[in-house]
């Protein structure tokens, strides 16, 4: 089984850079978020690339490039937070020399665009963090406020969901990767799509419609991305619509079409995506999952 090398504890004095590799967003947008990491003791700048833009983007790709990359070569940021997800991280992510890093590992956090970076953390052996972007802040309960904490400091945490499809008890460990389901299909055949057999896949989506869903889970289907998981972890799958005329099947069924061949467990509602109750965890790290017969317990 692939090892992934862990990213330092965060810790009191910490410093947080905070930039843009897809869209743009404005400083007044990112206070609250810059508020909270203050009052947590960690130290906060802003990139380059915060108030920038470049029509959608948060600046040129050759300037959300550079921003990013002296952020990843300073040696006094410990952390890498994704001010906001989009589209555009895609373009810059072959780009992305980990070399500067020699051999160590630095705290990459977001979710959605940054599956991008995520796949390259997973792809060089690295572990890093599935978590909500900072302008998202004022919309998230202490709880999940919290799982980020935990997660930025490898601390114990575990959710429990409800055994709602009477899946059989067992108890299995493995790493999880993934990400956004339209960002990791867009992956397929990159450099940067992430390691599966053996691993437990995240896959969560925003307003797609049914039928896009079904293809994208059957293109992963169709190049033998489903056939050797240590299991499915379903997260949000929020504004999910449908055609005028209707496909016929819901999220859940559409994937346990292509997954019904196999013995791995597949479990939804895990919390975590494009979700208000978005819990951070970490890709690349184990997660054991205690099926019984009433809930299922993940932990990490």
């Amino acid at each position: 089984m692939k090892a992934y090398q862990p990213f330092p504890s965060l810790c009191e004095g910490d410093h947080i850079r905070i930039l843009c590799t897809a869209r743009s967003v404005e400083a007044v947008d990112l206070q609250p978020a810059t508020e909270w990491l203050s009052s947590l003791g960690f130290q906060v700048s802003l990139g380059k690339t915060i108030g920038n833009k470049d029509h959608q983007y948060g600046g040129t790709n050759e300037k959300r490039l550079h921003d990013f990359m002296d952020a990843l070569k300073d040696e006094n940021v410990n952390a890498i937070w994704i001010a906001r997800g989009g589209y555009g991280t895609v373009k810059i992510v072959d780009q992305i020399d980990l070399n500067v890093l020699n051999g160590k590992n630095k705290l990459l956090i977001g979710y959605s665009d940054v599956t991008h970076l995520h796949g390259l953390w997973q792809c060089n052996g690295l572990q890093s963090m599935h978590a909500f972007m900072p302008r998202e802040i004022g919309e998230k309960s202490k709880a999940v406020r919290e799982s980020f904490q935990y997660a930025a400091t490898q601390s114990p945490q575990n959710y429990t969901i409800p055994n709602t499809q009477h899946l059989k008890p067992v108890t299995l460990k493995a790493p999880i990767v993934g990400g956004n389901l339209s960002v990791l299909v867009s992956m397929l055949g990159s450099a940067t799509f992430p390691e599966l057999d053996g691993h437990f896949l995240f896959i969560e989506d925003l307003d797609e419609l049914l039928y896009h869903v079904d293809r994208m889970v059957t293109v992963l289907s169709r190049a033998g991305k489903l056939a050797h998981l240590k299991g499915l972890i379903v997260g949000g799958f929020t504004d999910i619509k449908d055609h005028d005329t209707p496909f016929g099947k819901t999220v859940e069924e559409i994937i346990q079409e292509h997954t019904a061949d196999y013995s791995y467990p597949v479990i939804y509602g895990f919390p975590a995506g494009h979700v208000v109750d978005n819990y951070s965890f970490v890709l690349g790290k184990d997660i054991t999952v205690a099926i019984k017969k009433e809930n299922i317990t993940i932990s990490q």
